[in-house]
């Protein structure tokens, strides 16, 4: 007894040893700036960048913050990857177990009669038992440890990529939302032009049918009417269409959506500082979630080159058994057995080295794939910040050119009543003017999806 005590204690010690290589986090090339940060941006510090932001911070629509929380609470893709890693916390529960030994227990009585025959009486026997038995496979080589490390990288990865999820549900809401104000305004646009325009088809008219102008008049004037209507019926397609759509990632059935702000009244953050380029590989889920998934590739080489090595196990059992009840547990009774076996792969085919060279392998293809999502972050945030920039720059633009062309439109009116100037001048002018307002409209659109685009580039969204 004494010998597998010591056996035991020996195999304890040995135990601590663990074969494959330990993570170490890729170097990668981090540029010291975003491309397309202005000077003033460059001054801010990590602790202001835009990602860092709460999402109700960003988006101070009180009616948006609501389908947001809606959304949170029931969109299926976000639950469905809160299942997943339930999972995945499952699986490591599962994978964690085989470090420790199995223990199991039993007890079972047995009755039976043998016939009488020719030369033996009929006789009747009993017998009962009792034991306990446990077996431990040693994980001297760290194979379960290993297993068990790549099980809870697993876990976090899985984690990350419900952050993503989230980050992403938060800028499709936001977007959905913007886009949706967008075309009521482009809605109220079209009909406060056609309210305008048939005012201004009845006053043709009149002037046609008391000589003062011809019906070419009326016909241009009738093309502007014609025009702004025709843009109502297809507007009011896409606002439904986009509601059903919002109301899917609120993980409802369509239906109509409360507004809040109008488009005009969205405000912006001040600056959107993107911070520093080192905390965007902690900051962003898709790049956390790809480390530790390479955390996960970087541990099965460990379990692959463990095999190459013996398995001991132990086993022990003990017990009681006896043919009367009433003498289970006493001494004679008892029974005990251990036992240690070894086992040394000796010739497989090359199933063992293949198994290392496929684990380093798909080790090295997720080294490469998060050095991939690195790079591609960078090119996101960079092209969000030109986004928002160009699009600030654009918007302003724009709204000088509908000015020109709202001005433009009432002194072509004014020529016209004063006789100076025929329709086709008002009917230019008219088009021009309804076409920049809707593409100022667009415009400032435009300039809210690149907030969005920005801020998820950053990381920002998932933080709660």
């Amino acid at each position: 007894m004494r010998n597998c005590i010591a056996l035991l204690c020996a195999a304890l010690v040995l135990s601590g040893c663990t074969v494959g290589p330990n993570y170490k986090r890729p170097i990668v090339a981090v540029p010291p700036t975003y491309r397309g940060v202005v000077l003033d941006e460059t001054a801010q510090t990590e602790t202001g960048a835009l990602g860092d932001q709460k999402w109700w911070n960003i988006f101070l629509d009180e009616q948006l913050r609501t389908l947001m929380r809606t959304a949170l609470q029931q969109n299926y893709d976000l639950r469905i990857a809160a299942s997943r890693v339930l999972e995945a916390k499952a699986q490591l529960g599962i994978t964690r177990a085989d470090q420790f030994p199995t223990v199991s227990a039993g007890a079972g009585i047995t009755d039976g009669r043998t016939a009488q025959s020719k030369f033996l009486p009929a006789f009747e026997t009993s017998t009962g038992q009792v034991n306990l038995s446990a077996a431990w496979e040693l994980d001297f080589w760290g194979k379960y440890r290993r297993a068990t490390e790549a099980a809870r990288a697993n876990l976090l990865a899985s984690e990350w990529a419900r952050q993503e999820v989230l980050s992403t549900l938060v800028a499709n809401v936001a977007a959905a939302y913007f886009q949706l104000r967008a075309l009521d305004l482009e809605l109220e646009i079209s009909k406060r032009t056609l309210d305008s325009r048939q005012e201004s088809l009845r006053l043709t008219q009149i002037l046609a049918n008391g000589g003062a102008t011809s019906l070419l008049d009326v016909r241009q004037a009738e093309q502007l009417v014609f025009t702004a209507s025709a843009e109502i019926p297809a507007l009011e397609q896409q606002i439904e269409q986009q509601e059903n759509f919002l109301t899917i990632l609120l993980g409802q059935n369509p239906g109509e959506i409360t507004r809040g702000q109008t488009l005009t009244e969205q405000r912006q953050p001040p600056q959107v500082p993107p911070g520093l380029p080192s905390s965007l590989l902690e900051r962003r889920p898709d790049i956390r979630q790809a480390e530790e998934q390479l955390v996960a590739a970087n541990a099965e080489i460990g379990v692959a080159r463990a095999a190459y090595f013996p398995q001991i196990s132990l086993s022990g059992s003990g017990g009681f058994q006896s043919s009367a009840l009433t003498n289970l547990f006493s001494g004679p009774a008892g029974a005990w057995g251990f036992g240690a076996s070894l086992a040394q792969p000796i010739f497989t085919g090359g199933r063992l080295r293949s198994g290392v060279r496929l684990a380093e392998a798909q080790q090295q293809t997720a080294a490469l794939f998060y050095q991939q999502s690195i790079q591609e972050a960078f090119r996101s945030v960079s092209d969000a910040l030109v986004a928002y920039r160009k699009t600030r720059e654009f918007r302003a633009r724009q709204e000088l050119l509908f000015q020109s062309a709202e001005d433009a439109a009432r002194l072509s009116h004014m020529r016209y009543t004063g006789g100076a100037t025929g329709y086709l001048e008002v009917l230019t002018n008219e088009t021009n003017a309804f076409s920049a307002e809707l593409g100022l409209a667009q415009a400032r659109l435009n300039e809210l999806l690149a907030l969005v685009q920005l801020y998820q580039a950053l990381g920002g969204g998932w933080q709660q």
